[in-house]
C-alpha cells in the first residue's frame, strides 16, 4: 500500500482490469494460490492467458509462475533493483507512455544513460532550455537525474540474479502494452526490512506506461458503501480523555517508528509491540485482550513474543479455537466462528466493482461461544455498568439502536445484531441504490446475501489524485511532506528520520523510487543460504493447519508433499551438503532454529532455500501439532525468521531474505 499511497494518494488494496489487460509483471504476486481475489483470476486465467502475457518475479517456482510466460527466480530482497533497471529502460529507450506522462518539447530524448537530462543545451550557439512538459505525472526527470540514470539492466544483474538481457526484455515488453499493462505488488516485493521503496518502484512502472486508473491497468476500483463507528467522545471521562492522550504501546510515530500510513503513525507496528512490553516503553502493560491473533506463533522472532507474554500478568484471548497465544492467557473466552454461528459481513472488490457480502449464522453456537467484536465487548460494558462506569454501555445503547425498529439493545445477542445492520444499512436501506443493487430492506439483503457496486469508472482518478500535486508522484511531494511533519515532531532532521528508520537513503533521493540494499541478519561465511517463505493455496489467514485435508493435500503447493513439512532445496545444493529427499535436518539462523525434512526442488534457485508458512504449531489442535502443548508437527518460519521491522510503513517483514541460514543434518 506504500507505494500506491505514496504515489497516487490511495491506501488500499487495488483492482484490476484483467478483462483487458495486455500484460502483467507479477512481484511474488501468485493470483491462482494466495490472493484476494484467487477465485476471480483462476476463473479467468485461461483467458488472460489469450491475450496477455504474464511474467512472475519470484524466489520460487510458485503456481502462477509455472503458468506465466517467464519466471524471473529473482535473490529475496532485491526487487526495487530490478524495478528501477526496467524504468531505466523503458526510459532511456523513450517507451514511456507520453500521453499519460508527458515529453520533451523538442520530442529529444534525454534520458541518456549514465548523464543526467541538462537544463539547457546549445543550440546555434545559443542557451535553449531542455523542458519536459509533464501531463497527469510529476516529477520524471527528478526520478531520473535521482536515481535512474545509473540503474542499468547490467548493475541489476549482479543484484538481482536476474540477467540483464531479461530485464530488458521485461522492461520492453511491459512497456510495449502500454496502458493494458498491469504491475502487480504483492508482500513478496514490499513486507522487507526497507520494503517501502521496493513497492513504490514497483508500482512507479504503472505510471510510466499510464496504466493506473486505465482500461487494461491497475484501479482504485469500487467499495461497497457501510455505517461508519460513531464517536465516541462524548461518552468519555475526564480520566479516559487523558489515557487517550498517551503514546501507542507499538511506539508508532516515534524516531524509530514513522509507520506513516497517510501520517506521521497513522500506521501500526505490530511486531513492535513485544519489546515495548519487555522494555515497559512506553508504559508497563498489566492486562491485555486479544482476539483474531496468534502472535507468539504468527510474528518473526516468535520467541520475542513468548517472552513478552510470559511476563504480561492477565491476559485474555478470545478465540475460536486454542492456539499458542491462548496457552499464555489467564481466561479463554470462546468464539463464534463466523462462516456458521454469527452475524457479520465482508467488502471486498474484483472485476471492477465493490460488494458486501452478508455473513448469517446457521447452526447454534457451539457451548459458551459468543461473537468476539460485539457480544463480548457488550457483556463487559454490563459488568462494567454494575461497577459504576457506565459510559461503554450507554455508547453502545444510544449509537446501535436496531435501524428498523429504533429499539436499543438490551442483549448481547439483540447488540450483535443490531452492530451488523447499522453497518450494513447503506448497502440495503436503498440510499445508495444508483451506485449499485437496488436492495431495499434488511431481509431482502439476508436473501440475497450480496451487495455489488456498479461497474467502477475508469479514469475518474487522472488529475484527481489524493496527493499534494494532484498528479501520479514519480517525485513524492506526498512523502516529504509526511516525513518534514514526523521530523518536527521528534525534533530530528527528515535524513535523521530516515537513518532511524533504517533506510540509507539522503536529500531528496529519499523522495523518489530508489534501490535498496536488502538487510540480511547472519554473515554469509557462518550463515550460507538466504532463507525465504512463501503460503500456502490452502490457507486464506493461515489457519488451515488443523484440518486434515490441510495434510492429505499439501502437494498442491509446488514442490510440497502431502503429510509433510518440507523445506525445499535446489539439487545443486543438496549435493553439496549430502542431502537427499527425506533427510531430516536442523535450520538455524541468528534468530533460532527449526527441524524439517528435505525436499530437493529445482524451483529454487542455488543459494535460496524456500519454506511453507504454516507448519510447526505446538498448540492448534490435536491435528495441527503432534502433541499438543507440548511438540509442534513440523516447523515454524517464525522460529528463525529474524524479528525486525518496516518501519516507515511498520508493516512485518516475512520476506526479503532478511534471515541468512545454515542447514545440518540431524
Amino acid at each position: 500500500k506504500f507505494g500506491r499511497y505514496y504515489s497516487e494518494g490511495f491506501w488500499d488494496y487495488a483492482d484490476f482490469d484483467l478483462d483487458n489487460t495486455r500484460y502483467i509483471l507479477g512481484w511474488g504476486t501468485d493470483m491462482v494460490a494466495s490472493n484476494r481475489q484467487t477465485p476471480w483470476f483462476m476463473n479467468q486465467q485461461g483467458y488472460v492467458k489469450d491475450r496477455a502475457k504474464i511474467t512472475i518475479i519470484d524466489p520460487r517456482l510458485s503456481a502462477t509462475a509455472a503458468k506465466a510466460d517467464r519466471w524471473a527466480p529473482i535473490i529475496p530482497g532485491t526487487d526495487s533493483a530490478l524495478a528501477v533497471a526496467i524504468a531505466h529502460v523503458i526510459l532511456s529507450e523513450g517507451r514511456w507512455n507520453k500521453s499519460f506522462v508527458g515529453n520533451f518539447q523538442d520530442k529529444v530524448n534525454y534520458f541518456i544513460p549514465g548523464s543526467v537530462v541538462p537544463t539547457e543545451i546549445i543550440v546555434e550557439e545559443k542557451p535553449v532550455p531542455v523542458v519536459f512538459e509533464e501531463n497527469h505525472t510529476y516529477g520524471v526527470v527528478a526520478w531520473w537525474n535521482l536515481e535512474l540514470k545509473d540503474r542499468t539492466p547490467e548493475w541489476a544483474e549482479k543484484i538481482t540474479g536476474i540477467s540483464a538481457k531479461d530485464i530488458k526484455a521485461i522492461a520492453r515488453e511491459f512497456a510495449d502494452a502500454g496502458s493494458k499493462a498491469i504491475s502487480w505488488v504483492t508482500p513478496g516485493a514490499a513486507m522487507q526490512v526497507r520494503g517501502a521503496y521496493a513497492s513504490y518502484a514497483a508500482h512507479a512502472l504503472n505510471g510510466l506506461v499510464g496504466s493506473v486508473d486505465a482500461v487494461g491497468g491497475i484501479l482504485q476500483g469500487s467499495s461497497a458503501p457501510s455505517g461508519k463507528v460513531p464517536d465516541y467522545k462524548p461518552y468519555l471521562t475526564e480520566d479516559l480523555e487523558k489515557a487517550l492522550k498517551n503514546k501507542k504501546i507499538d511506539q508508532r510515530g516515534t524516531k524509530g517508528f514513522p509507520a506513516i500510513n497517510k501520517k506521521t503513525g497513522g500506521g501500526v507496528v505490530t511486531s513492535r509491540v513485544a519489546h515495548a512490553m519487555l522494555d515497559k516503553d512506553p508504559y508497563d502493560i498489566k492486562v491485555a485482550i486479544g482476539y483474531w491473533n496468534n502472535f507468539v506463533f504468527s510474528i518473526n522472532g516468535s520467541d520475542v513474543w513468548e517472552k513478552a507474554m510470559e511476563q504480561l500478568p492477565f491476559y485474555a484471548h478470545i478465540t475460536t479455537h486454542l492456539a499458542e497465544m491462548s496457552m499464555y492467557a489467564d481466561i479463554v473466552l470462546p468464539a463464534k466462528m463466523h462462516m456458521f454461528e454469527r452475524y457479520g459481513f465482508v467488502k471486498n472488490k474484483q472485476n471492477l466493482q465493490g460488494y458486501l457480502s452478508i455473513q448469517q449464522p446457521l447452526i447454534k453456537p457451539y457451548a459458551e461461544a459468543k461473537t468476539d467484536e460485539t457480544e463480548i465487548p457488550f457483556l463487559i460494558a454490563q459488568a462494567l455498568a454494575v461497577k459504576g462506569f457506565d459510559g461503554p454501555l450507554r455508547y453502545f445503547q444510544d449509537n446501535f439502536k436496531d435501524p428498523e425498529s429504533g429499539k436499543a439493545p438490551t442483549t448481547p445477542e439483540e447488540f450483535d445484531l443490531y452492530a451488523v445492520k447499522y453497518f450494513t444499512k447503506p448497502s440495503w436501506d436503498g440510499s445508495n441504490s444508483e451506485k449499485g443493487d437496488g436492495i431495499s430492506s434488511w431481509n431482502e439483503l439476508l436473501d440475497k446475501g450480496v451487495w455489488k457496486t456498479k461497474k467502477y469508472k475508469i479514469g475518474k482518478k487522472i488529475d484527481n489524485f489524493a496527493t499534494a500535486t494532484k498528479k501520479f508522484e514519480f517525485y513524492s511531494e506526498t512523502l516529504k511532506k509526511v516525513m518534514i511533519e514526523h521530523a518536527e515532531k521528534n525534533k530530528i532532521t527528515v535524513d535523521e528520520a530516515f537513518q532511524y528508520a533504517n533506510y540509507t537513503c539522503q536529500g531528496e533521493l529519499s523522495f523518489v523510487p530508489h534501490y535498496e540494499e536488502a538487510v540480511r541478519h547472519g554473515d554469509e561465511k557462518t550463515y550460507p543460504f538466504i532463507f525465504t517463505e512463501h503460503r500456502s493455496r490452502l490457507n486464506r489467514e493461515g489457519r488451515s493447519q488443523n484440518a486434515p485435508w490441510y495434510y492429505e493435500i499439501k502437494d498442491v503447493d509446488p514442490g510440497d508433499v502431502a503429510g509433510k513439512d518440507v523445506t525445499k532445496i535446489n539439487p545443486l545444493d543438496g549435493k553439496k551438503l549430502g542431502l537427499k529427499d527425506g533427510d531430516k535436518i536442523k535450520i538455524t539462523s541468528p534468530q533460532g532454529s527449526l527441524e524439517s525434512e528435505v525436499k530437493l526442488w529445482e524451483g529454487t534457485r542455488p543459494g535460496i532455500i524456500v519454506k511453507c508458512y504454516g507448519q510447526g504449531h505446538w498448540a492448534f489442535g490435536r491435528v495441527g501439532s503432534e502433541v499438543f502443548g507440548s511438540k509442534p508437527r513440523g516447523g515454524n518460519n517464525n522460529a528463525i525468521l529474524f524479528h525486525d521491522y518496516e518501519r516507515l510503513s511498520g508493516s512485518n517483514p516475512r520476506h526479503g531474505g532478511l534471515s541468512r541460514v545454515k542447514i545440518e543434518k540431524i
